[in-house]
């Protein structure tokens, strides 16, 4: 079986991150990559997974500038077997990506697609699903618990997904809790952060990282439409926290927030 994980390069979580004045981006100068952490998730449940499956092969996938291999040379420090990095220099849209990666999917003949269930730098929460339908296939959202297993050291190396057969057990978070899917496969499944703890990459896995495949592809030789159906128009920083101020009693307190702040 070959298991697809997805890699997102994004600023760094920790960075302090600046619009520029024209509000057409982001100041990228000095600024940190990482991979996008629900994907570094996705990574290590494809690892999990494939310790389960006979003969299993984790490709990883990026789309993006050729800097992106850094991140996906991570994944393969992690484990997984080779990467594939689409080289596009320009800004491509949810719809964009999904289009991208139905292509690869398909000629790579994968019996899963693993990826985070969103970005951290445009929090759009839509590539998995819209994979899902453009492939035609089942998918289970949100993926957040390993089941039965109660301590961090039962959890270890443990897939949250597993595979019998020709079918998936997925558990997920929903608003009223928990829910247990069973998904044909092949199927597209995305993860949450509550799902696993990403494994570091051991010195022997960097070494190794080296010497294993990362093919780069031209978008533009996929014969794929990768025209944005989406536009950012500006990008604003959020507004300066206000300073505080006391108030002298309880019934003043209900007052400002009552005729000033308009919340009650």
């Amino acid at each position: 079986m070959k298991i697809i994980a997805t890699v997102k390069r994004v600023p760094d979580p920790n960075a302090t991150i600046k619009v520029k004045p024209d509000g057409s981006g982001i100041v990228t100068d000095n600024l940190k990559y990482v991979v996008n952490p629900f994907d570094e998730i996705a990574i290590e449940e494809a690892l999990r997974l494939k310790a389960t499956v006979a003969g299993a092969e984790v490709i990883l996938v990026s789309i993006g500038s050729k800097a992106a291999a850094e991140q996906l040379r991570t994944g393969l420090a992690m484990g997984a077997d080779r990467a594939i990095l689409v080289i596009a220099e320009q800004e491509l849209d949810s719809l964009g990506v999904a289009r991208i990666l139905e292509k690869l999917t398909k000629d790579e003949g994968a019996g899963i697609v693993i990826m985070g269930k969103q970005a951290i730098d445009d929090d759009a929460n839509q590539t998995g699903q819209m994979l899902a339908a453009l492939l035609g296939w089942p998918q289970a959202t949100f993926a957040s618990k390993i089941e039965s297993l109660e301590s961090e050291e039962e959890k270890k190396g443990v897939p949250g997904i597993v595979v019998k057969g020709d079918s998936a057990q997925v558990v997920r978070e929903v608003d009223g809790g928990l829910e247990t899917l069973e998904v044909r496969m092949p199927a597209v499944v995305t993860v949450d952060l509550r799902l696993n703890v990403p494994r570091y990459a051991s010195l022997p896995g960097i070494m190794k990282a080296r010497k294993k495949e990362l093919k780069e592809i031209p978008v533009a030789d996929l014969g794929v439409d990768v025209a944005p159906k989406l536009k950012v128009h500006k990008l604003e920083p959020p507004p300066k926290r206000q300073a505080g101020r006391k108030v002298a009693s309880v019934q003043e307190l209900v007052q400002v927030l009552h005729n000033e702040a308009k919340v009650i």
